[in-house]
């Protein structure tokens, strides 16, 4: 005997819904089996194996050995007007210092990091100086425009990681490095032109960067005035 939820009124064992007030009548039995049932698709996704970073490593490895014997040996065999199996080469060399080391060996300072990549940017414009067969370009320009460049890095980087961090510092680390690059290209573009040292397009970059500094700095020193750029930026 079984009566209604609503009403109360007794039921039929065979009624559908109530005679008096068309509640639905439900078996406790079937409801159970519905919750048991199983769902036609999966509730959780499948997982995916992730791939590893020695896997990419050995990826990136790979394809640029490939590229660089491969077109090593067709310049040896096809191409012998000229070496320029030797560009490609460099860059294969390049690509795979900047790739792999830092996925693999993903401990190491970041400081050697720049250090290899620096190494990897010289090789590679000995190689292009190599094809031309002249060196003189090499010696005065590309490799004191490396090793500055690289050492300006060095030093930025050192300076975000050991001083006081967040975005208007590091904005201001920025475009004090930016002056200093660009102020130090030109100087040495100028050496190698063998003309005298003026400033010229660096100066007006060096003039932005100052006033930018000057700025950044005023903001710094002021309570207010930072925490409400703070605000209105939301940092």
């Amino acid at each position: 005997m079984s009566y209604c939820v609503n009403c109360g009124v007794e039921l039929d064992a065979t009624a559908k819904n109530c005679p008096l007030c068309n509640t639905p009548v439900l078996n406790p039995n079937e409801i159970k089996k519905e919750k048991t049932a199983i769902p036609p698709f999966p509730k959780e996704k499948a997982q995916v194996e992730e791939i590893q970073r020695a896997d990419f490593g050995w990826l990136v490895s790979m394809v640029c050995l490939a590229t660089a014997v491969t077109c090593g040996i067709l310049n040896w065999l096809a191409f012998q007007g000229s070496l320029w199996s030797l560009a490609v080469i460099g860059a294969c060399v390049v690509l795979w210092v900047m790739l792999v080391p830092a996925v693999i060996y993903h401990k190491w300072s970041v400081y050697l990091y720049l250090l290899l990549d620096g190494a990897a940017v010289t090789l590679y414009l000995f190689l292009i100086a190599r094809m031309l067969e002249k060196y003189d370009w090499f010696n005065r320009l590309g490799l004191p425009l490396v090793v500055f460049t690289f050492a300006v890095l060095e030093l930025f980087t050192f300076a975000v990681r050991r001083f006081p961090k967040g975005i208007l510092v590091r904005g201001m680390y920025f475009f004090v490095a930016l002056a200093i690059l660009c102020v130090g290209y030109e100087v040495i573009i100028d050496l190698y032109r063998r003309v005298h040292v003026r400033l010229g397009w660096s100066a007006v970059v060096l003039t932005v960067c100052t006033i930018v500094v000057i700025g950044i700095i005023t903001t710094l020193s002021r309570r207010r005035l930072r925490n409400e750029l703070r605000r209105r930026l939301h940092f």
